[in-house]
């Protein structure tokens, strides 16, 4: 299976970086991995409703053409559904079992993700209430999917 992540803004935190390269590391047995980095547009502080969506849109551009056409898309969204990791672990592994060989998971930027990137995804997914910042979203999504790997394999998860 393949598994992608796309995703705003290039992501600096040596933290950040070093931790992904290890879960990726860790999925490389089991899953092709790739991320996709989009540029994130620049943006004044205080924006009003239409420049907010032209953001979204000029970003939402970017991510859509990183999509594979049969990919299913799983868009992280704070209005998304609530899983488990043993839900997120049950959903990779049906989309696997029929056929699905590439899922995409998508991160928007710090303004969200624009409607065309939305309508594109067949599931919307959140990790929460609270909000956190899309570069350490990164780390605790591919660290979930390895999780879910470790779960369909029935293996133990080591902490």
């Amino acid at each position: 299976m393949n598994i992608q992540i796309v995703c705003v803004g290039k992501l600096k935190e040596k933290y950040l970086v070093q931790g992904i390269a290890e879960y990726s590391k860790r999925l490389a047995p089991y899953v092709r991995l790739s991320v996709h980095e989009v540029p994130d547009e620049k943006a004044p502080e205080n924006m009003s409703e239409a420049e907010m969506r032209q953001v979204q849109e000029k970003e939402g551009a970017g991510i859509l053409g990183h999509i594979k056409q049969d990919a299913q898309v799983i868009a992280l969204a704070i209005g998304g559904q609530l899983w488990s990791s043993e839900d997120l672990a049950a959903h990779i592994d049906k989309l696997g079992t029929y056929g699905t060989s590439t899922v995409a998971f998508v991160i928007g930027g710090s303004n969200g993700l624009s409607e065309d990137v939305l309508k594109r995804a067949q599931t919307k997914l959140s990790f929460g209430r609270m909000t956190l910042p899309h570069q350490l979203m990164r780390l605790v999504l591919v660290e979930q999917v390895y999780r879910a790997v470790k779960i369909n394999r029935g293996e133990p998860y080591h902490k």
